[in-house]
């Protein structure tokens, strides 16, 4: 039988830079997969379209755009005359489009709620499992990830404060969102990379577009990702899961997806993806790649019909956009302020002492969109010296290194506390 063969050097239009060349096989056999393609149900700012209608671009999207960034980069290196093998620049590749392949529905959202483990351990997982179906063909793409291959500067550019996953989110989250403060210069950025004693760094002509690129990236945290009505609605969601686990854990009956009714019945440990254990016929990682948003979306909107009214509630206020009044604040909610703020929800919306903590919700949100302590932006110079970037700058970045953080409070709108 003759065996069939296509072209798997693919070209790609992608609304945020153009066309994206697939320049290699492995990689659009690793776009066709399962694990991959499940990244197309998964958005990139999980519920933030509630309060930017565009904001509905996916995961797939940013994997991709992310890998298109890395080979400009690779490029860039290469004609300033450091060594990446093609072997390397293949791996290096896959690395930043696996990256992101074991995130949860709705970003981050969820990470602490139905899973105990971080999106970074089960990518990690899923790589190792690719590599087995791939027969071994991504080991070099893992000890990249995991920072365990003698080239440091290849692991920079998938993880740092310079990695090609930020510069494709700011500018891709800044398009979709209109948000203009945070479009950055990433032809500049990347044509300015460099390597210096194994270390990523950038030459001294690009000073200006990274002083740039760390001021957008904090008012993107401001007024994208800290959002006050995202985090209302993100808060929202974590007590719909909530309360639907209880539920379940009380022996309630509850519709769900058969994938989203695993992980709200069972307590899955960071040990049982890591051994990948069997549930009901299935391994973990197998019912993790066959849940994302829309196995929480379809279950909500079938809850606001339910029999118990916090979830039937919460769920009609997710669905219909009837979020929570959100208060940012200086410090935390007092002990005798909660007490006050639950009286009047069980007065005025639950009429149960019990249910009224399901609608009040407290926390902190921070951010520092510069910290030098962490892993350092180094500028170099034509005499072969570097600076640390708050050295290098002409202006004090000091600010931007710094953490702030906010308190908040969000509650129902009939409560008509300012």
């Amino acid at each position: 039988m003759k065996q069939l063969h296509f072209n798997k050097k693919k070209i790609i239009n992608d609304p945020v830079f153009g066309f994206i060349n697939l320049q290699s096989e492995i990689v659009f056999d690793l776009l066709e997969h399962p694990f991959f393609q499940r990244l197309r149900q998964i958005k990139q700012l999980g519920l933030s379209y509630l309060v930017f209608p565009g904001a509905n671009h996916t995961r797939f999207e940013h994997a991709l755009g992310a890998s298109h960034l890395m080979r400009q980069a690779i490029s860039v290196l290469r004609l300033k005359g450091h060594e990446i093998t093609e072997e390397e620049a293949e791996a290096v590749t896959i690395t930043i489009l696996l990256h992101d392949i074991g995130h949860a529905p709705f970003s981050h959202v969820l990470e602490n709620t139905l899973v105990n483990i971080s999106h970074e351990e089960i990518s990690l997982l899923l790589m190792k499992e690719l590599n087995k179906e791939f027969n071994g063909k991504l080991e070099l793409a893992i000890k990249i990830f995991t920072n365990n291959y003698k080239k440091q500067f290849l692991h920079q550019l998938v993880a740092s404060q310079l990695d090609m996953d930020r510069l494709d989110y700011l500018s891709r989250d800044s398009f979709f969102t209109g948000v203009a403060e945070g479009t950055v210069g990433i032809d500049r950025i990347i044509k300015m990379l460099n390597v210096h004693n194994d270390q990523l760094v950038v030459d001294i002509k690009g000073i200006y577009s990274i002083e740039k690129f760390l001021i957008s990236r904090r008012l993107m945290y401001w007024q994208v990702y800290l959002h006050k009505t995202v985090v209302a609605a993100e808060f929202l969601l974590i007590n719909v899961l909530k309360r639907a686990k209880e539920l379940i854990e009380e022996g309630g009956k509850l519709y769900s997806t058969p994938t989203l009714k695993i992980f709200l019945k069972g307590n899955i440990l960071p040990e049982d993806f890591k051994n990948n254990i069997e549930i009901e016929g299935k391994k973990v990682l197998t019912w993790y790649t066959l849940l994302d948003d829309n196995d929480i979306l379809i279950s909500i909107k079938e809850w606001q019909n339910h029999a118990d009214p916090a979830l039937s509630k919460l769920a009609k206020c997710l669905i219909n956009r009837k979020l929570l009044r959100t208060q940012l604040r200086d410090k935390p909610l007092s002990e005798k302020a909660t007490e006050k703020y639950l009286n009047k929800i069980t007065e005025k919306v639950t009429q149960d002492k019990e249910m009224a903590k399901y609608f009040l919700m407290t926390g902190t949100i921070t951010n520092s969109a510069y910290n030098k302590h962490d892993e350092n932006i180094y500028v170099l110079y034509k005499d072969g010296s570097i600076k640390e970037i708050n050295d290098a700058s002409d202006i004090d970045l000091t600010a931007l290194g710094k953490t702030v953080t906010k308190y908040f409070v969000c509650y129902p709108k009939e409560l008509d506390i300012y």
